[in-house]
């Protein structure tokens, strides 16, 4: 079987960097985006999706699927890009998986069984105040869901009840669920930095996304036609940047946020992948690149 291997960490570890060179060095190989931001075209440069020059020829999939005005899952993200992974098997080629997107990459490694979507029963269960009724519907629908979900956790219950009435089918009988860390086609490494330089890493990368028509590529998605989609507009740095646009703030102001609201979502990262006791655990300085030794050899003990 030909070797997978799932880079992963915190967003402005450099994993981008360091997969592509994997990719570069062990061809042929292709690598394939797990952020749940770079599906948007469009949005390349507060994405940090790199251009084709960056990619010298190297395919990459999970990139670019959908146009910034539409709603996206991760269970789109998935039916997209099994295909990829099922013809680079055919092929007998590799894959370098690239991500911070916890979803995504869980959609990937371990290839979850995830339940469709059905708003208009959302809808209704959204319109019950009551949470404690909610979760008592759900504990006489579906007892192991339940068992498993704070009975204040509303967001959780509602969407297990979602997919029990949508589905007709029991939300617990979808998988074990985020918890179970099982076997997997993929090996992982996992890039990890000391706080103080991903904090400064990610407010130069600001810097340099300012330089680079950050600002530019927000305010053409701004004055496009259709107007962006929930999940796209709230994009980090590009909320922040529409606020500038929209007047509501200066640009300083606005850049401080969103490095603020970045380093918070760099911290949820680190504790989503810190409780998968299958990543390999790599500690990156200044330069990211440094780890590729130890990276290249857990690529080359993949089976």
């Amino acid at each position: 079987m030909p070797r997978r291997l799932a880079v992963v960490g915190p967003t402005a570890s450099g994993k981008s960097a360091v997969a592509l060179e994997v990719a570069r060095r062990r061809r042929p190989a292709e690598l394939l985006s797990m952020d749940a931001m770079a599906v948007y075209r469009g949005m390349d440069v507060g994405t940090a999706t790199p251009a084709a020059a960056e990619l010298a020829g190297i395919p990459c999939g999970g990139l670019n699927l959908v146009d910034p005005d539409e709603d996206f899952s991760v269970g789109a993200y998935q039916a997209a890009v099994r295909p990829l992974l099922a013809a680079a098997d055919r092929r007998g080629v590799a894959v370098v998986a690239v991500g911070g997107t916890g979803l995504y990459v869980r959609a990937v490694v371990d290839d979850l069984a995830i339940p469709g979507r059905f708003p208009e029963v959302r809808a209704q269960l959204e319109a019950t105040v009551d949470t404690a009724a909610l979760y008592e519907r759900l504990r006489r629908c579906d007892p192991v869901a339940a068992g498993r979900i704070e009975p204040q956790n509303r967001r959780r219950i509602i969407r297990a009840l979602e997919v029990t009435l949508g589905s007709d089918r029991p939300f617990s009988s979808y998988g074990p669920g985020l918890e179970s860390y099982g076997s997997s086609r993929f090996s992982q490494v996992g890039l990890r930095l000391p706080r103080p330089l991903l904090d400064a890493r990610i407010a130069a990368r600001y810097r340099t996304q300012i330089s680079s028509g950050f600002l530019e590529e927000v305010r053409r998605l701004r004055d496009a036609p259709a107007p962006l989609s929930a999940t796209a507009r709230h994009a980090l740095g590009y909320r922040e940047l529409l606020g500038y646009l929209d007047g509501d703030c200066s640009l300083e102001v606005a850049l401080a946020e969103a490095v603020r609201r970045t380093r918070r979502f760099a911290r949820r990262q680190e504790r989503w992948f810190g409780r998968d006791p299958r990543i390999r655990w790599l500690d990156v300085g200044e330069d990211p690149l440094e780890v590729l030794p130890a990276v290249l050899e857990t690529f080359d003990r993949c089976t």
